[in-house]
C-alpha cells in the first residue's frame, strides 16, 4: 500500500543569477513498511528531499502526499500538527530539549497535542530502546547512543505514518551506529514502520529494501535490494 507519493517536486534557493536548484522535478512513491535508503554526494539534494518529505520546508513546486494527505495544501498550523502526529523525524544531532528528562522528551509530541500518553505503548518503546533506567535523566547525562535512542522514541511515540532519519549514525562510533540501525530495522520489520534514511554509509544503505541515489537534485537510480 502506498504511504508516500511525491509528484514533480522541485526546490530552488535564491533568485536570478544566484538561484540554486537543490531538487529538480523529483517523483517517487514509497510503500507502507518499506525501508528506503537515500544516498548521494554532499549537495546532491538528498537532505532537501528528506526535509520536504517531512514538511520541514516548503517546495518551490510539486506535491507531497503522506497517507493520502497533500501536506503542502495545509496551512502552517495544520502542517505542524500533521507533522507532529504523522511524521517521525530523527536527526544526526538528536535535537533533544536539554531541560526535559528522557521521559519528557519522548512523550513531548503527545503532550503538545494535550493527549494522554498510552502507557503500554510508551513502555514497549522504552523497553525495546533499553531506556528504562534512564527515564529521569537529562540529555547531558546520556551518551550519544542513548540520546539517539531517545530521539527514536520521540519519533515513534505517536505511531507516525512514516519515520525519516537524516544521517542518524553520523555522530556515533561504529558500535553505537550498528545498534541504532539494528533498532530502526527492528521497528521497521517487527512493527511495519515505514522508514526512510539519509546516509553516506554504504553498509547502512545495503541493509535497506530499496536504495535511491540522488545526483544534482534528480533521482539517478532507484534500485530494489530485497523484497
Amino acid at each position: 500500500m502506498e504511504i508516500v507519493k511525491v509528484e514533480n517536486l522541485s526546490k530552488v534557493y535564491g533568485k536570478g543569477d544566484t538561484a540554486v536548484k537543490a531538487l529538480d522535478n523529483v517523483s517517487l512513491t514509497i510503500n507502507k513498511g518499506e525501508f528506503v535508503a537515500i544516498i548521494g554526494p554532499s549537495g546532491s539534494g538528498k537532505s532537501t528531499l528528506l526535509h520536504l518529505l517531512g514538511g520541514v520546508d516548503r517546495p518551490s513546486s510539486g506535491k507531497v502526499f503522506i497517507d493520502n494527505t497533500d501536506i503542502y495544501s495545509l496551512n502552517e498550523t495544520q502542517l505542524a500538527i500533521f507533522r507532529r502526529r504523522q511524521i517521525g523525524l530523527i536527526y544526526q544531532f538528536y535535537n533533544l530539549i536539554p531541560i526535559l528528562t528522557v521521559e519528557e522528551n519522548i512523550t513531548l509530541p503527545i503532550l503538545l497535542d494535550e493527549h494522554k500518553v498510552d502507557k503500554d505503548h510508551f513502555s514497549k518503546i522504552v523497553d525495546v530502546l533499553s531506556l528504562n533506567d534512564r527515564l529521569n535523566h537529562l540529555p547531558n547525562q546520556l551518551s550519544g547512543g542513548q540520546q539517539q535512542r531517545v530521539s527514536i522514541g520521540r519519533a515513534l511515540i505517536s505511531n507516525p505514518a512514516i519515520m525519516l532519519a537524516d544521517e542518524p549514525t553520523g555522530n556515533l562510533d561504529s558500535k553505537n551506529s550498528s545498534e541504532i540501525i539494528d533498532l530502526l530495522k527492528l521497528f521497521n520489520k517487527t512493527y511495519y514502520q515505514t522508514l526512510v534514511v539519509i546516509t553516506h554509509d554504504e553498509r547502512i544503505a545495503l541493509q535497506a529494501d530499496r536504495v535511491i541515489s540522488i545526483e544534482d537534485g534528480r533521482i539517478a537510480k532507484d534500485e530494489v535490494i530485497r523484497k
